[in-house]
């Protein structure tokens, strides 16, 4: 195994949430009657975080942009198990990782409350730590390098021997500010051909080629 540290982005990398994540951004703003979103348009959106999702969803202008924030929040919460799975091969790659002796964690824009409950719900006894937004306690989100240095504290590391691995340009950021190498993937938001454009140096395009 080439590293011993693997620090992991969560939706688009890990889990598939983009059904989840369109679902409740159309019912929130359906409920202050604007336009719905396509699963493409989500797609596109997300990266930096629930926050700017919803700012890019919103029509420009709206009024109602806390208030269509807040409906999300609370949908997304009791709906974000509706349709968000594992990608194939995932799980084993993660039981591989521990298998060799390794350590995995979670760093993500996502709301900590809802990182917390899907690494609970499908990552349990696999990821040692991890760790969403939460920019009122002071630690500032992707692609500053706050989430990834709190992580590898949980994990009682220092990044030596640790890879971050993600699905879009901010993952790619990310690792660059935190001083680690990067694995971008290919099944997940971003193509192939994006990922290239925005500095990545070594793509994957199954789940078991990230621990080898």
């Amino acid at each position: 195994m080439r590293y011993q540290v693997y620090l992991f982005d969560l939706d688009g990398t890990l889990l598939d949430t983009l059904s989840d994540l369109t679902a409740a951004t159309n019912a929130a703003l359906a409920a202050y009657g604007c336009p719905a979103r396509t699963r493409e348009e989500v797609k596109g959106f997300v990266g930096n975080g629930i926050r700017l999702l919803i700012e890019r969803a919103a029509p420009a202008g709206t009024p109602y942009l806390e208030e269509i924030f807040s409906k999300f929040k609370t949908y997304y919460a009791a709906h974000c198990f509706d349709h968000t799975r594992p990608y194939p091969g995932v799980e084993d790659m993660l039981r591989e990782i521990g298998r060799q002796g390794g350590k995995a964690g979670i760093v993500s824009n996502k709301a900590d409350f809802a990182v917390q409950e899907l690494t609970g719900r499908f990552f349990k006894g696999l990821v040692q730590a991890a760790a969403g937004e939460n920019e009122g306690a002071g630690i500032r989100k992707k692609p500053a390098p706050d989430l990834v240095h709190s992580v590898l504290g949980r994990l009682g590391e220092d990044g030596t021997g640790a890879v971050y691995v993600g699905d879009s340009e901010v993952d790619i950021q990310t690792a660059k500010n935190a001083g680690l190498p990067c694995i971008s993937v290919t099944w997940g938001f971003k193509t192939r051909e994006f990922l290239l454009a925005n500095g990545a140096t070594r793509l994957v395009d199954r789940p078991e080629e990230i621990c080898r």
